[in-house]
């Protein structure tokens, strides 16, 4: 898709800086396609590229598309019908999840079950797509052409979740989750289940909001406070644990600016006039939704 969405950069003329779009593009295309192949220093150098190109060398393009009158005349037309691929990919995710793993072939497993959900996930926004082009008949460039129009409005904004969720591994593997697990112990009064669930679900929010995403501070606080207390200490389940730790990690996404491709790219695409304007509105949903996830940890995890 970026590969795609590189070529077709190339020949718009609208976009003075199309180029700079087509090598930002085309470099993440090969990162995707074949970075377990260069070796880390290529893909380190593969890195810096392309945070140069994303300081200043991207521009917006202009794909052919719809305008805005069209689609709406195009959604009257259609009515309800515009959410069924968007309800296809749910679907066929939750159903592969429950499916997949118990699949075999010839006594092998038909999908990996560590990844099942990630396959499924995949399959549903296949399936969407096929929907989509069966159902609406669009061009046949138009898949590409509003992927790039995506892509180009965020910008270098959308390799912002890869980028953290390895600064969060970063951190695991050079012991910073042990550090700050062994700062908790000694100042925090977890001997008891409870007290281990609000520090670990807080402590999911605080690093969130201070590393950008959930999946950054997710390993950190794992290795700190939830394998060691909550499944260790006092017998949690780890799927309740980590599944929960994650919604809680969410609600800190909710509320800070370093999620930028959730909170600042909106507000700049809109054309707020507060830049902190989405946060400032999400941050009534965040708190109360913290709280919840915290007693909801407490109640399942010890009774699993």
């Amino acid at each position: 898709m970026f590969a795609a969405v590189a070529v077709r950069s190339v020949g718009d003329r609208t976009n003075r800086r199309r180029f700079g779009n087509a090598a930002f593009w085309g470099l993440l295309a090969v990162s995707f396609l074949f970075g377990s192949r260069l070796g880390d220093l290529v893909n380190g150098i593969l890195v810096i590229a392309l945070m140069a190109l994303g300081a200043g060398a991207m521009g917006l393009g202009s794909p052919q598309t719809t305008s805005v009158a069209e689609r709406e005349q195009r959604a009257k037309a259609k009515g309800n019908a515009v959410f069924i691929p968007a309800l296809v990919i749910p679907a066929i995710a939750i159903a592969g999840t429950l499916t997949l793993g118990r699949l075999r072939i010839g006594g092998a497993p038909l999908a990996d079950p560590k990844q099942v959900t990630l396959i499924a996930l995949a399959l549903g926004i296949i399936a969407a797509l096929i929907v989509a082009l069966l159902r609406f008949r669009p061009p046949a460039l138009a898949t590409v052409e509003e992927g790039r129009r995506l892509c180009d409005a965020i910008g270098w904004a959308i390799i912002l979740p890869q980028m953290l969720a390895a600064l969060g591994a970063v951190f695991a593997i050079s012991g910073v989750g042990g550090a700050v697990g062994r700062i908790a112990t000694t100042w925090l009064p977890l001997g008891h289940p409870l007290a281990a669930v609000i520090a670990y679900c807080i402590g999911m929010a605080l690093f969130t909001m201070v590393m950008g995403n959930a999946f950054a501070a997710f390993p950190l606080m794992t290795a700190a406070i939830g394998v060691p207390l909550i499944v260790h200490r006092f017998g949690g389940d780890p799927a309740i644990m980590g599944a929960v730790g994650m919604l809680s990690g969410f609600c800190g996404t909710l509320a800070t600016p370093m999620a930028a491709n959730y909170n600042i790219v909106p507000a700049a695409l809109l054309e707020l006039p507060d830049r902190n304007g989405v946060i400032r509105v999400q941050i009534a949903t965040a708190v109360p939704l913290l709280l919840c996830n915290t007693l909801l940890m407490y109640l399942l995890v010890f009774r699993f």
